[in-house]
């Protein structure tokens, strides 16, 4: 009975168009109404206790950072320094979409946001330059994927804020897949336009490298910032909430030096990141809702002794999970996804011997590959919107597809040496 009130609530809120976070939550409380027996209570205890917890006021200081450096012009400042790196190489500035939207991530935290504040930089400039758009959209969608993954990752922040798991190793743990992904990306770039040179015009002009050398370090702020939020949770300094709020200081404090920030923008970003905030906090309490009443039916158990019977190889659950990310990828946004799954994937992986800091990446990677994916890959929807009409949905999607299959490459890869993402958590 629960997994036909489950199908057909999910079904019937993606039919209607109902908000996730309402339909998530009104499909809890029918299944702890009249499969629990009226205990509709239990989900109120439920979203206080996650709700009063220290750790996940970082979600919205992680928001709120990421607003102000949008608000701030940061991403035009890194764009300016890091494009002359890749001058002369095959695919040029498309490079440059990969390693900033890496640096922007290392201060954003979202992948959206990522993809939008170096879309609205990049897009005009490389268009104008000659640039395939398509190829363009491509890279920028790909690149923003990175914002999840490299720390400090909403993503990981919800995880581990949902499932006990640290978010000191989770953020570690981010730092060298994201960073071999974007090497993949940018490798990727460079096969694709020796087999199709139309992609990116060459640029023979090469800056000086002592001229790079100092574009490079006119951006030394970000590295100041990175210290806030990252440097702090690594050397024990601070947690992961105080260094989020260390975070939206020094974002406000570089922003009025050395960015473009005003009070009027200010002002602007605590209110765009209040409404971003809110509107996941409604998928948040409707999926904590739905994940305490699967919880009070023994859902994850019931899979768990079904697994067991069954006798199936740890690999084979993997990659059932790994499908069913894909599936719902295509119709759920990230978080959405992220907090709807995790209470029945976690323990169901973590269960037949996976590490829940490794899993944490692998299921941000799978998000990831949501965020490309149509009809509602968010990165698309928002970079398609930036070209205001020049690149259609689906040109976009059939550009990023050789993106989206290094990543579920990436998950392989991963998943046979789980030590590449264990590394620096074991450290931690």
């Amino acid at each position: 009975m629960i997994w036909v009130i489950l199908v057909c609530g999910l079904a019937l809120t993606g039919l209607i168009g109902l908000p996730v976070g309402i339909g998530l939550g009104l499909i809890g409380l029918s299944i702890l109404h009249f499969l629990v027996g009226d205990a509709m209570s239990l989900s109120i205890t439920a979203v206080w206790n996650t709700f009063n917890d220290f750790i996940l006021s970082a979600v919205p200081m992680f928001i709120f950072m990421g607003e102000i450096l949008l608000a701030s012009g940061v991403s035009r400042r890194l764009y300016v320094a890091a494009a002359p790196l890749f001058r002369g190489v095959p695919g040029g500035l498309l490079h440059t979409n990969i390693a900033v939207c890496t640096l922007f991530g290392a201060v954003s935290g979202a992948s959206t946001s990522t993809a939008a504040a170096i879309g609205s930089v990049a897009y005009p400039e490389l268009k104008r330059r000659g640039y395939r758009p398509s190829t363009v959209v491509g890279t920028l969608a790909a690149g923003g994927t990175l914002g999840l993954l490299i720390p400090p990752s909403l993503t990981l922040l919800l995880y581990g804020a949902t499932q006990g798991v640290s978010i000191g190793k989770l953020f570690a743990a981010g730092v060298i897949p994201g960073l071999l992904i974007a090497c993949a990306f940018m490798a990727m770039i460079r096969l694709l336009t020796r087999r199709d040179p139309s992609i990116a015009p060459v640029d023979p002009a090469r800056m000086p490298i002592g001229q790079i050398v100092l574009g490079l370090l006119k951006i030394w702020p970000v590295a100041i910032l990175v210290f806030a939020v990252l440097g702090t949770i690594y050397l024990g300094i601070a947690t992961a909430t105080e260094a989020a709020g260390l975070g939206v200081v020094a974002s406000i404090v570089i922003g009025f030096t050395w960015g473009d920030l005003t009070l009027r923008k200010l002002v602007i970003a605590f209110r765009d990141g209040m409404v971003v905030f809110a509107t996941l906090g409604v998928v948040m309490i409707g999926a904590l809702i739905l994940a305490q009443s699967m919880s009070v039916l023994g859902l994850p158990s019931q899979v768990m002794g079904l697994i067991s019977e069954l006798d199936v190889s740890p690999y084979l659950v993997l990659l059932l999970v790994i499908v069913i990310y894909v599936v719902l990828g295509c119709f759920f946004d990230g978080i959405s996804l992220l907090l709807m799954t995790v209470p029945v994937v976690f323990p169901v992986m973590t269960g037949v011997g996976f590490d829940a800091v490794w899993l944490g990446v692998i299921v941000t990677i799978l998000i990831e590959i949501g965020m490309l994916t149509p009809p509602v890959g968010m990165n698309l929807f928002v970079l398609v919107a930036i070209t205001r009409g020049e690149v259609s949905l689906m040109q976009a999607a059939k550009a990023t597809m050789p993106f989206w299959l290094l990543m579920l490459a990436a998950v392989l890869v991963f998943t046979l040496f789980p030590q590449i993402v264990l590394l620096l958590p074991s450290m931690v």
